[in-house]
């Protein structure tokens, strides 16, 4: 474990002592304060101010009670959550989760993961997140819609287009925001269309935003692929996970000229040595709700479904943690370094630990972190805000096109930041910093709130 900067000590400590239990969020405050020693050195007016404690402490933790009836009538009760973080940049952003695992201390972790990825974005945004333990698979679509009707009756009273702004996240797509959203105008009585993003093109949505997390990750390694003069070309790829980030990378990295070689769920993997299939990919998760494994039975003899093991084991030039958090550790940093992998970069949110993340830059791996690299869900987010706001709606090769200029600007944010702090080529110290020194700063300014 990094040694934290002095100053930074008693901080980490009140966070452990103010939030027992909450691991996850102990550990992406870390990560950030890992960082910061530099900064504070050369800055001490961060540290005389609390701004960086104040930065630690949510502006507002929101807890609350669904009950919906199941479709044979059993009353079902979850809990939802609402962390808004930080809105000294603007209101707050940040998804929904809907999965088995979600409590206050991974939405905490996300939401302050969220303040320093919308930071970098450059946009007027502030960081919150939320969601429920409610798990979607295997509810009918009128389960889907009760549960998300009553999560949204709580709910919507915390939101606005001015105050805080969900979007999607595991477990929460179109389906979901649809019903939400239903439920918010329904309540309101107002058509507030910038009040949610990750909407429907027909009713407000943004084109690109299905698309976005992924292209955006791939758009983030393509630039730094170039700062070292190389390309996709002729470069094997290996991503985790099989969802919306995951299945939108391949197609992108595709797109440039890589190859991805396997996918996963939390079924096992699948290697197709030709390139994943993103089309029949798409037909088994979305429209069949099925398993990788479905892929590979699909795809035909060429395709090996491994139910054990770790996809990590497998020899790449790039592997893309699109899961979820805590997914590569160091058994698998081991085998990416074993097997010659030249970059990682985080598609989900922390899915690396912090000893696996050591290990691969003490390797000379080329790491780059979640909060700079899959910055391209809530940027283009942003950009339905605007399109919202302006009652407009651009057309696709508009938004990708500014959805890569905002990665490319991140990309060289980070390497700027990182080479300005002593810390040449770390997109770690870089993410860290840049994205931390723009909040801190705008809560200097607006005094002690």
């Amino acid at each position: 474990m990094s040694v934290l900067d002095k100053q930074l000590v008693p901080i980490f400590e009140e966070v452990l002592d103010r939030n027992p239990g909450e691991a996850e969020f102990h550990q992406a405050v870390r990560e950030v304060l890992e960082s910061l020693g530099p900064v504070v050195t050369k800055h001490p007016q961060y540290a005389d101010s609390a701004v960086i404690r104040r930065l630690c402490e949510p502006e507002r933790q929101i807890i609350f009670r669904v009950p919906w009836v199941t479709d044979s009538g059993k009353i079902e009760v979850n809990r939802g959550f609402r962390v808004e973080f930080n809105s000294a940049l603007g209101p707050y952003k940040g998804g929904l989760r809907f999965h088995p695992s979600v409590n206050l201390g991974i939405v905490k972790f996300l939401g302050f993961e969220q303040i320093f990825k919308n930071s970098l974005t450059g946009l007027p945004i502030g960081g919150g997140k939320g969601g429920s333990d409610f798990d979607p698979k295997g509810r009918s679509d009128a389960e889907v819609m009760r549960f998300c009707q009553s999560f949204m009756t709580e709910l919507y009273r915390h939101l606005g287009e001015y105050t805080d702004v969900p979007a999607g996240d595991i477990g929460v797509g179109g389906r979901e925001i649809g019903y939400m959203f239903g439920q918010y105008k329904r309540i309101t009585n107002r058509y507030e269309s910038g009040t949610m993003t990750g909407k429907g093109l027909s009713w407000g949505g943004s084109q690109v935003r299905t698309e976005a997390t992924g292209y955006g990750t791939v758009f983030f390694i393509d630039e730094m692929l170039k700062a070292t003069g190389a390309s996709f070309e002729g470069k094997r790829v290996v991503v985790s996970g099989s969802g919306n980030v995951a299945i939108y990378a391949i197609e992108k990295v595709h797109q440039l000229g890589g190859t991805v070689i396997a996918c996963s769920d939390s079924g096992g993997y699948v290697v197709d040595p030709a390139g994943i299939d993103v089309a029949l990919l798409q037909e088994v998760k979305d429209e069949r709700r099925g398993r990788v494994s479905e892929y590979a039975t699909l795809r035909g003899d060429t395709v090996t479904h491994v139910a054990d093991g770790s996809i990590w084991d497998l020899a790449c030039d790039i592997a893309l943690p699109c899961a979820t958090q805590n997914e590569l550790d160091t058994e698998g940093a081991l085998a990416l370094i074993r097997n010659g992998c030249q970059i990682v970069a985080e598609g989900a949110n922390m899915p690396t630990t912090p000893d696996a993340g050591r290990l691969l830059l003490e390797a000379g791996v080329r790491f780059a972190p979640a909060k700079a690299v899959n910055a391209g869900g809530v940027a283009t987010s942003a950009l339905e805000m605007q399109q919202n706001a302006s009652r407009d709606s651009w057309t696709f090769e508009h938004t990708e096109d500014r959805l890569a200029e905002i990665m490319r600007g991140i990309h060289d944010r980070c390497l700027e930041t990182a080479d300005e702090y002593g810390t040449p080529g770390s997109y770690v110290a870089g993410a860290n910093i840049a994205g931390f020194t723009r909040v801190a700063d705008a809560m200097l300014a607006l005094g002690v709130i």
